[in-house]
């Protein structure tokens, strides 16, 4: 019995996983919670870089970047118009006030100009008011000569006006360490003058794939073979939590050959994947080959999708190394569950989990007892109340790799249900957000 009769049927009298190649004498499970608490244990912040700006963007700050001088660095028009002394313009009823218009300063403008009482200096948006000046008349206030101004309406003290350190005063802090460098961080970084911030650069992560019956696509396969669907879908997760990705591909899974590639990539990744790594007699060879490298954990999960899955640090700087599932499915939701928190910790994110919620669930699933079910899902929400909703997708099979293409997010199942019936309360992990 496969692991989706097993899923049908809601018994598990002899433990079984697609994944292994065949039945598996049954064990007991570890917790998913448990064996996530040990992959986050490894995590391995990469150390910070000093980065220019321009390539800061998606990284998290990795220092307090405290303002050295003000924001605005002087008091500037906030609007084209005249710098005037607000008591100069205080209008009586509907009378005008007509003022003698002695400059003009552009923005740029370096040359101090000081204004006298009765007077009137035109100035552009940004440009730095003349002395004594406290407000500026927009155009649209005056008749907009350049000679003598009329005013047809009064502005109060600071109208228009961008204040010495309004935006930022000297000490402030600009950027905060672990705030994720976004637009707008990038722009305040320039207006207080940083060209270069400290980071945490992106953690490097290796994707590798085992299987004889795989093929690159760029080839056509032959009977008994597919392409290799895995490098290229969890190198692509990979990216989508944040990592910097080298996507190793087929590797053969002769032992000393597989050795050697894994060693080179510990020297140079916070994160390896092994897909096809685990079940079956590939498994069995992989964690052979792997065995001189340091000790990996295999260990029956308690979930499914890809409850057969190994971890463990190797190498001299102990990096974390998955083994998962040969499956794609199997493999795309063991790495959403597992290794993507890990890839977010190592980034220093605050929270590394996806966003969960409650939704009321409108077709039957059926589960695997013993086992925390994350199945596919199309989750809506009804406009009139608000109400999260979710459809099951492809619950027929862990195969059905189209199906998870198809789907926005995970249902969580407790292993303690083998069925959970339409119009109950589930929760559900959100996947990313399409465009």
């Amino acid at each position: 019995m496969n692991e989706t009769e097993a899923d049908a049927v809601g018994t598990e009298p002899v433990a079984t996983d697609e994944d292994t190649g065949g039945a598996v004498e049954a064990t007991e499970f570890r917790g998913v919670e448990d064996q996530l608490a040990l992959v986050l244990e490894a995590a391995v912040r990469p150390q910070p870089v000093r980065a220019a700006i321009s390539e800061a963007q998606g990284l998290l700050c990795a220092e307090e970047v405290v303002a050295e001088a003000a924001l605005p660095g002087f008091d500037q028009a906030a609007v084209d118009g005249y710098a005037v002394r607000s008591v100069d313009v205080r209008t009586g009823g509907d009378e005008p006030v007509v003022l003698p218009v002695v400059g003009e300063i552009a923005a740029g403008s370096r040359q101090p100009r000081r204004l006298q009482p009765g007077q009137a200096v035109r100035v552009a948006t940004g440009a730095p008011l003349p002395t004594l000046a406290d407000a500026v008349v927009p155009n649209a206030y005056t008749d907009g000569h350049n000679a003598r101004v009329t005013v047809h309406r009064s502005v109060p003290s600071a109208a228009y006006v961008r204040r010495t350190g309004e935006d930022v005063q000297i000490g402030d802090v600009a950027v905060r360490q672990g705030d994720t460098i976004g637009s707008a961080q990038v722009g305040l970084l320039a207006a207080v003058g940083r060209a270069k911030v400290l980071v945490y650069p992106r953690p490097r992560v290796s994707i590798v794939t085992v299987g004889d019956e795989l093929v690159d696509i760029d080839r056509t396969p032959t009977t008994g073979q597919v392409y290799d669907v895995n490098s290229y879908a969890l190198a692509a997760a990979a990216r989508d939590a944040g990592a910097e990705v080298s996507r190793v591909g087929i590797v053969s899974s002769e032992p000393r050959r597989l050795r050697e590639i894994v060693e080179g990539r510990l020297l140079m990744s916070e994160v390896v994947v092994v897909a096809g790594g685990a079940g079956g007699s590939s498994g069995d060879e992989v964690l052979s080959a792997l065995s001189e490298l340091g000790r990996i954990d295999m260990t029956r999960v308690g979930m499914h999708p890809g409850s057969v899955q190994g971890f463990g640090r190797l190498g001299p700087d102990n990096v974390p190394t998955f083994l998962i599932p040969g499956n794609p499915m199997s493999a795309l939701v063991v790495f959403e569950v597992l290794v993507r928190p890990l890839i977010r910790a190592a980034r220093g994110t605050r929270n590394p989990h996806r966003r969960i919620v409650g939704a009321r669930l409108l077709s039957p699933i059926q589960s695997t007892k013993g086992r925390k079910g994350f199945l596919r899902g199309q989750l809506l929400r009804d406009e009139t109340n608000g109400e999260y909703m979710v459809q099951p997708l492809g619950t027929s099979g862990t195969h059905l790799l189209a199906s998870l293409a198809e789907a926005n997010c995970l249902i969580n199942v407790d292993e303690d249900l083998t069925e959970v019936a339409a119009g109950d309360q589930v929760q559900v992990t959100f996947l990313a957000q399409r465009a």
